[in-house]
């Protein structure tokens, strides 16, 4: 309880230092991106879509490559298996048809970028509001995401 109140807390502070803080800009200039914006609660339709992170446009995918998805089970093993299963919840949701429910794009940045993700995109959001617990940053490069991203395909098959 305590530590849910710590959280709200938190957001409710960061939310008013946002709001609090900016230069003076023109309205007209900006009257095109905030309407262009304003339908995706401040992201670009791209990001909405696919989520916050260094994947900025479609990722083209072959089919699974069985070796890429070993290299991503060990990872997952690695980082990923203290909250996550595939078929069951835990400290996070389950992972097994998580390829089903998201872009691959999304699930990249949601494993590079948690923090910007859970501040800033309405499903992370939801997702920390579930499960009370942030995604950690795992330090995980594009690389080594892409191949939990081929792990995490293949298990969904």
């Amino acid at each position: 309880m305590k530590r849910t109140i710590f959280y709200l807390s938190v957001f409710a502070v960061i939310g008013l230092i946002l709001t609090g803080c900016g230069g003076k800009k023109d309205p007209a200039a900006q009257t095109d991106v905030a309407e262009a914006n304003a339908s995706y609660g401040g992201l670009t339709k791209f990001e909405f879509e696919n989520g916050i992170g260094p994947v900025k446009e479609k990722m083209n995918l072959s089919a699974v490559s069985a070796e890429n998805a070993l290299k991503g089970e060990k990872i997952f093993e690695q980082k990923c298996f203290s909250c996550h299963r595939l078929d069951t919840k835990l400290v996070g949701p389950a992972l097994g048809e998580v390829t089903k429910r998201r872009s691959p794009e999304f699930i990249v940045n949601m494993i590079m970028n948690p923090d910007e993700m859970t501040k800033k995109h309405p499903v992370a959001k939801q997702l920390l509001a579930e499960y009370l617990v942030a995604m950690p940053f795992q330090d995980i490069t594009l690389d080594d995401a892409k191949l939990l991203l081929e792990y995490l395909r293949s298990a969904a098959k």
